[in-house]
Order: structure tokens, then sequence, then C-alpha cells
């Protein structure tokens, strides 16, 4: 080992992890699972849905809805507490217009998200009923599964936007 400098401290070339980054790797830890259990769902669903198999249709969404309530929920709920540590600790004010255009797409995200979680409950059981009475799926199903499909684009949409905004930070 080389000698270090006189009054030098900790180990050579270490960072001390600070309170912020902790912070923000948790933050960005957050994001990345919202997009990814997004991501996630929605292509399994998907993929279930074109095999158009009532049963399979029925198991993907009893695991979609616990992924979602597990993973999606937890982060969504984690973000404004991590966003809002990262802000104290930044002294970032509240009128920076990337923060409040963020602010206003996670409300978006929300509004779309929140009915997306009851239509896949009620695809499920929809699916798990087909399959217990030995029939097709309903028309509701298609309907739902339509309206969950569109609902996912302006959803999934605002995160992709947020994410963008609290890289680039161009406003």
């Amino acid at each position: 080992t080389r000698p270090r400098p006189e009054g030098a401290t900790g180990n050579p070339g270490d960072e001390a992890m600070t309170l912020y980054f902790l912070v923000k790797y948790l933050h960005v830890a957050g994001a990345i699972v919202i997009l990814g259990t997004g991501t996630g769902i929605a292509f399994f669903m998907l993929m279930a849905h074109r095999s158009r198999d009532a049963a399979f249709i029925a198991r993907t969404a009893e695991t979609v809805v616990i992924a979602d309530m597990l993973f999606t929920l937890t982060a969504v709920l984690l973000q404004p507490v991590s966003g809002g540590v990262l802000m104290w600790l930044s002294s970032t004010s509240w009128s920076e217009r990337w923060l409040t255009t963020s602010l206003g797409l996670y409300a978006v995200a929300g509004l779309f998200w929140v009915p997306v979680i009851f239509m896949q409950i009620e695809m499920r059981d929809l699916a798990r009923a087909a399959v217990e009475q030995d029939q097709k799926l309903p028309p509701r199903y298609f309907a739902l599964f339509h309206r969950w499909f569109l609902f996912g684009i302006p959803g999934f949409g605002s995160v992709m936007a947020i994410l963008w905004l609290m890289i680039a930070k161009p406003l």
C-alpha cells in the first residue's frame, strides 16, 4: 500500500455516502420499480390476453394484482416521501417548473393507475368465473382489457415523462 499524505483520513479513493445520495439512490430505485413493474405487468397481461385462455388469464391477472399491490403501490407511496426529502436536502424550491410539471404528471399517472387496479381485479374475477363455469370469456372482459390498455398509455407515458424531467430538469 502507498503511504497516505499527512492529515488524510479514510481510505484512499473512498467517498463518504451522504444522506442526499442515499435518498437519491432510493428515489431512483423507486422509479425503476415503478417502471419495471409497470412494463412487466403490461407485458404479461398482454401475453395472457392474446392467448384467449381464461385459466391462463386468471392466473396471470392474479399474479399481476399481487405485484401491483406489493411493488408498485409501495414505490408509488414512497416516491413522494423520498422526493420531498431530496427537495429539503437540496433546498429545491416548489416553484421549479420541472418539479411542478413532474408533480402534475404524477397526479395524471395516479388518476389512470388507480382505476387500472380495479380493472385488473375484475378481469381476474371474470376469467376465474369463465373457468369455473367452463365458458368463454364474457364481452365485459374484452371491454375491460381494451380500457385497461388505453389507460396504460397516459399512465405509463406520464411516468416516462417524469423520469425525463427528473434527469434533464429542462424547465
